[in-house]
């Protein structure tokens, strides 16, 4: 068990420290301010409900109101006419509509009571909702210029991933430029000293040894060929030497 709370520990810190990574603190703060916008939206559409019942609660007193002279006016013609029974059924109805009455009016004074709760809440929670926006404005500005230096720095300073990444290229460039000068030097050192030979006729060793010993037997055959023309024309330059003297 002990385990598997580590392990849970693990991963609960490992998705915090991801989360944090991908989480922009803008995203966070726009979201937040568009559910008080909606909250907004909602406390208005209640006030305006409300407003609304108490309305209808006041057109319907007024009705009321308007019922009782005309039952008085019937209790009145009830009597003159000798009908005291009409006259009290008249009556009555307009005590019920008293009662109603005063019923109706208990009603407006509650969801008039009501209606005043929701328009001052509904004002702190658009007082509120300006100051969070001007916050959320101050906040996201600021994290922005943060971001902004922070990319700057790291560029300057070669911290930031890509740069660095750059950087490490640029020094394999610079290596490898290196090793390659290197093995043209020491080639060109070889070809000079004789130990490395150019390849000739498509690098066929053979091909190129039998054209050295050709090239040699010729220069032998032209060398020999001088000394036997040398030889020949010796004696008469003997002879003439002697006649002169």
């Amino acid at each position: 068990m002990r385990i598997f709370s580590r392990i849970l520990l693990l991963f609960k810190a490992k998705a915090s420290a991801a989360l944090d990574r991908v989480e922009d603190p803008r995203q966070v703060l726009d979201y937040a301010y568009a559910q008080q916008q909606e909250m907004l939206v909602r406390t208005k559409q209640g006030l305006v409900e409300v407003a609304t019942s108490k309305v209808r609660l006041e057109q319907q007193a007024v009705r009321l109101r308007d019922r009782v002279p005309r039952t008085e006016d019937q209790a009145m013609r009830a009597l003159t006419a000798g009908r005291e029974d009409l006259a009290r059924v008249a009556l009555a109805r307009k005590q019920t509509i008293l009662g109603e009455l005063e019923e109706l009016d208990v009603q407006i004074a509650e969801v008039g009571a009501d209606e005043a709760r929701l328009t001052q809440a509904e004002q702190q929670l658009a007082a509120r909702i300006d100051e969070f926006r001007t916050r959320r404005d101050v906040i996201s500005a600021r994290y922005t210029a943060a971001q902004a230096q922070v990319r700057a720095t790291e560029a300057l300073t070669g911290v930031s991933g890509e740069f660095a990444e750059l950087g490490m290229a640029l020094g394999r460039a610079v290596e490898k430029t290196e090793r390659v000068q290197a093995r043209a030097a020491a080639i060109s050192t070889l070809l000079d000293t004789g130990t490395l030979a150019l390849p000739v006729h498509g690098g066929d060793v053979v091909e190129a040894e039998l054209i050295r010993a050709t090239a040699e037997h010729t220069v032998e055959q032209e060398l020999t060929s001088m000394k036997a023309k040398l030889a020949a024309d010796e004696p008469p330059r003997a002879l003439e030497q002697g006649s002169e003297s």
